[in-house]
């Protein structure tokens, strides 16, 4: 994460909390997270160094027409500055920075298969005992963990993954 990125969003993010709209700037950069993401064709067009910022600027406005008047500030002083390529990071640590301001910890859970609610409440309710804060789960499907969960909160981590629970077993057979 670039340090240009982590100023970008805070400045946006105090300019967004003096306004009364945190929350709907935090929808915007979810969708901007969303479709850079979801788009290597837009992703390219931003990082290109060959397409202007004006032109880039023209297409973020009809792509995301409907953003807050922060959000088409954010990217006023990206076209200004020619920094377009920083975008998705600026997006990402926004809501970092949102989520740490509201008390929201991020819990990543890798499962083999995509979360069902039945094994989100248990994995929910796991999470409860490690941190107090309020928690978002971001999943990660991984089919090499073969069942079970591995939750990772902060710095600490619950792995009740089938492929740990083998390994386990396979350490205690070999001594």
């Amino acid at each position: 994460m670039s340090r240009a990125a982590i100023r970008y969003a805070k400045a946006i993010l105090e300019t967004a909390v003096s306004s009364g709209k945190a929350n709907q700037v935090n929808d915007d950069m979810k969708s901007i997270i969303a479709a850079v993401n979801s788009s290597a064709d837009l992703n390219d067009f931003l990082a290109s160094p060959i397409i202007t910022s004006d032109l880039k600027m023209k297409a973020l406005s009809e792509v995301f027409a409907s953003v807050q008047g922060e959000t088409k500030s954010l990217f006023r002083l990206l076209q200004e500055n020619k920094r377009f390529e920083i975008l998705l990071a600026i997006a990402i640590q926004f809501n970092t920075q949102f989520d740490e301001m509201n008390g929201v910890e991020v819990a990543k859970v890798t499962t083999a298969f995509p979360l069902t609610a039945d094994l989100e409440a248990q994995i929910l309710a796991k999470a409860a005992t490690i941190s107090i804060k309020k928690l978002t789960i971001q999943n990660t499907v991984d089919a090499s963990i073969i069942g079970g969960f591995i939750l990772r909160i902060g710095d600490k981590q619950y792995n009740a993954s089938v492929s740990n629970r083998l390994q386990e077993l396979k350490r205690e057979f070999s001594n």
